[in-house]
């Protein structure tokens, strides 16, 4: 017995040792056999992963891919994932994006659920030939831009005319807007607040709040909108305000009996589960639209699935225990990307990986996926109705514009299931409708700073009328309407009449450059032609004057003499050249000099004019294009046509409509020389949130677009104004034209080096005789000399000499 324990042990040790030695051997096989068969496709998740959202989101992604390839386990290809944090910060996301770019290579990016984080990304994306696809960011003209951005989101024009329906169920006839002052925020509520305007519904008031709003402000300007007496309000507000908004309302008795408030369906995606009750209970009948995805039992199996996988943790805490619309979309996402990579390595296949996701057809949890220029639009609502802590559905908006629940279709809201508003009442509110009685005398604010009246009559609509300007900075206290004047800042300055504009082409010293070359050209012309050539011989004046002829008649290719010399056309080529050149410059610098207006200041003491006061002109007057040394502030129209015909100015720096004006008043002596688009023109004004800012804005656009605008303006500056806008032409320096003058005086010297080098080839054997000539008589006498200083005679002394020339005298 003893011995067959040891035999049993010594087998079940040898079993355990093999064991441990085959099967990592044989899961190492495994592993490096399905390396081998399936190819990696890289894709890049980047989320906030602190928000409840980013959780969903990912887990949604990674659940989606285990079921796909489990269903399509035969596939060549494996997504694989790389998931960095954002932090909810736009720029941490663009690094991440970066990042997976350069070191991991990914072929798509999903993320971007704001508006800046999706223009980042899909800027990025558009770079390096990436798909980007964005859940939940807000739609935006500019984000049309990017080719290979891909939206998932939500229809706000179907869902803007949902809410307008809605309310003209009612017959409420004004709202008021309560939004977070956000850019995402902002531009994503703009399409409701165009439909209200296109369907006569008037926003009493905007506000907007933000995250770092106290409660004090909250409390404060809520206690205005309740003293206007407005009971509807539509809010678009994250998850973070809206909780801290609610309380406050029920604290100042908003949610009582009358009051409607309707929460908009970026709203309602932002509200998870982790909201705590108190809230919850006071939001207690809202009303609220919500992106609809009808139920299947695909998403029934799935959301479960889903709870079971999420953290102890997480179900503990209440954060993520109900799926999201973004989870939902994130998980059709994911197998339209797992499609899309299977599709782009297969053989025979030349679809890039964008084309390839915005063709797949499949069948996900919201439904048919099909993208339709790149974008998948969720645009059927669900309605609820917050009762408690929880929300009832009341029916639904669908895409054909009608109303319905599950047993009725209407246009109206009549067969909406019974809601329970505020104060727990079934009925109705009235709403803030307005009688015509009730309506106020409001006052039209005339600005006294009015120097150009023909610019301004009294105006019929309730707002601040005159020669107000729209800047950024104002815009922050009051809203402006369209501008109803052209835009930006000009510069007039009076005509010249001078009878000697066309030597201001060329500078002086560029004139008597070119004088001297065309005087030089002759000259070397008359060098090289003199020997051989009759016309360019005869007496001195005759020459004279054929050197100059020549030299100048070049400026219209005139010249007649024949030329016989290669070297003198060698000299003339050149210079046409250079002649060509200069003529067409002058030409072109004149015609722009006789059609543009050219300013002529002097930092050091000539004066630029400008409106006193006008902080718009000092501004641009700082700047480093339009800056002057001396500024004088004119006041009326008047005294900008004096400051310029007496010359205390040698231009003015205004707004265009004020310069129009004096245009238009003394067109004969003054022209327009440049326009800077640096301002946005003229525009009424009006307090902070006034639902009369797009009803005349629409009123300007109408009349810019049925051209009575224009009339308008001509009736103000009584004729077309002639003016340009082109920039003022400066004077050709000799400076620019260095370079041709540099070309043209090389090849001179070349020429008359090598008319040197000829005339010595010609005359070197008479050169060279005069020279042995020279050199011999110079020698003899030196030689002379040389002996008379060794070897002195005695004739050589003038004593002997004249001893000598005594004794001649006496001979016989």
């Amino acid at each position: 017995m003893e011995r067959f324990c040891c035999i049993k042990n010594s087998v079940l040790l040898s079993f355990l040792l093999l064991l441990f030695f085959f099967i990592p051997n044989c899961f190492t096989w495994n592993q490096n056999d399905d390396d081998d068969k399936w190819v990696r496709v890289p894709i890049g998740l980047v989320l906030d992963l602190g928000s409840v959202e980013g959780k969903i989101v990912r887990s949604s992604v990674s659940m989606a891919l285990s079921d796909f390839y489990a269903i399509h386990n035969d596939y060549k290809t494996r997504v694989s994932l790389s998931v960095r944090d954002s932090h909810g910060e736009p720029l941490l996301g663009l690094a991440s994006v970066v990042e997976l770019l350069e070191t991991q290579g990914v072929e798509a990016i999903i993320g971007g659920n704001s508006l800046l984080e999706a223009k980042l990304m899909a800027e990025l994306g558009e770079k390096a030939r990436v798909p980007v696809v964005s859940l939940n960011s807000p739609m935006s003209l500019s984000l049309s831009n990017y080719s290979y951005l891909i939206q998932v989101t939500h229809d706000s024009a179907t869902e803007a005319k949902g809410i307008t329906a809605f309310i003209d169920g009612f017959n409420w006839n004004s709202v008021a807007v309560v939004y977070e002052d956000h850019d995402d925020w902002r531009d994503s509520m703009q399409p409701m607040v165009d439909h209200f305007h296109e369907n006569n519904i008037r926003i009493q008031s905007k506000i907007g709040f933000t995250v770092s709003s106290r409660e004090d402000s909250l409390m404060d300007r809520l206690q205005k909108l309740k003293d206007l007496g407005t009971t509807v309000f539509v809010v678009h507000l994250s998850e973070v305000i809206a909780t801290r908004l609610f309380p406050c309302v029920e604290k100042l008795g908003m949610m009582g009996d009358g009051f409607a408030w309707i929460l908009t369906a970026r709203s309602m995606s932002s509200l998870h589960e982790s909201v705590d009750d108190f809230s919850k209970e006071a939001m207690e009948g809202v009303v609220g639209f919500k992106s609809y995805i009808p139920m299947s039992k695909e998403l029934h199996n799935f959301t479960l699935r889903w709870r079971r996988s999420l953290p102890v943790e997480e179900v503990i805490e209440g954060e993520t225990t109900r799926l999201s619309i973004s989870g939902v979309w994130a998980h059709d996402i994911a197998w339209a990307l797992a499609s899309a990579a299977e599709v782009t390595r297969m053989p025979n296949i030349s679809s890039t990986f964008l084309e390839a996701i915005t063709e797949s057809r499949i069948k996900g949890l919201s439904g048919d996926f099909q993208l339709n220029d790149k974008m998948l639009l969720s645009d059927k609502f669900e309605i609820v109705n917050m009762i408690g802590s929880g929300e009832r559905r009341i029916g639904f908006w669908n895409s054909n514009g009608s109303f319905s629940n599950r047993r009725h279709l209407s246009s109206t809201h009549d067969k909406l299931e019974t809601i329970i508003w505020p104060g727990g009442s079934a009925q109705s509110p009235k709403g803030s409708i307005r009688r015509e009685s009730d309506r106020k005398k409001l006052r039209v604010l005339v600005t006294s700073s009015n120097r150009f009246p023909r610019l301004m009559k009294k105006d019929k609509y309730d707002a601040a009328v005159g020669d107000i300007t729209i800047t950024s900075n104002r815009s922050t206290y009051v809203d402006f309407t369209l501008p109803f004047t052209e835009m930006g800042l000009g510069i007039v300055a009076a005509k010249e009449r001078s009878m000697w504009v066309f030597f201001e082409p060329l500078t002086p010293d560029l004139w008597i450059t070119s004088a001297a070359f065309f005087v030089l050209t002759g000259i070397i012309v008359w060098l090289i032609e003199r020997p051989e050539n009759p016309e360019f011989q005869g007496s001195w004046p005759q020459q004279i004057g054929v050197v100059l002829w020549f030299g100048f008649s070049t400026l219209v290719y005139a010249h007649r003499e024949k030329l016989k010399h290669n070297l003198s056309r060698f000299v003339v080529t050149v210079w046409v050249f250079a002649v060509l050149i200069l003529v067409t410059s002058y030409t072109a610098t004149l015609t722009s000099m006789m059609t543009v207006q050219q300013i002529r200041f002097n930092s050091n003491e000539d004066y630029v004019g400008h409106l006193s006061g006008s902080h718009i002109a000092n501004a641009a007057l700082t700047n480093s294009s339009l800056r002057a040394m001396r500024l004088l502030g004119l006041n009326t129209s008047e005294d900008y046509a004096q400051a310029l015909l007496n010359k205390t100015v040698s231009y003015i720096v205004s707004e265009l409509p004020y310069l129009k004006v004096v245009l238009g008043e003394y067109p004969a002596h003054f022209l327009m020389l440049k326009t800077q688009s640096t301002t946005n023109g003229f525009g009424f004004m009006f307090q902070k949130g006034s639902e009369m800012v797009h009803t005349v804005s629409r009123e300007i656009a109408k009349l810019r677009t049925s051209e009575r605008l224009n009339e308008m303006e001509r009736r103000w500056f009584d004729k077309q104004l002639p003016y340009t806008t082109d920039d003022t032409s400066n004077p050709i320096t000799l400076y620019r034209f260095r370079g041709l003058f540099m070309i043209t005086g090389v090849s001179f010297a070349i020429a008359l080096a090598v008319l040197l080098i000829l005339w010595l080839q010609e005359r070197w054997e008479i050169l060279v005789n005069s020279a042995n000539i020279f050199l011999s008589r110079r020698l003899r006498h030196f030689m002379i000399h040389f002996t008379r200083t060794i070897h002195p005679s005695p004739l050589d002394d003038p004593i002997g000499e004249n001893a000598v020339q005594m004794a001649q005298r006496n001979r016989p």
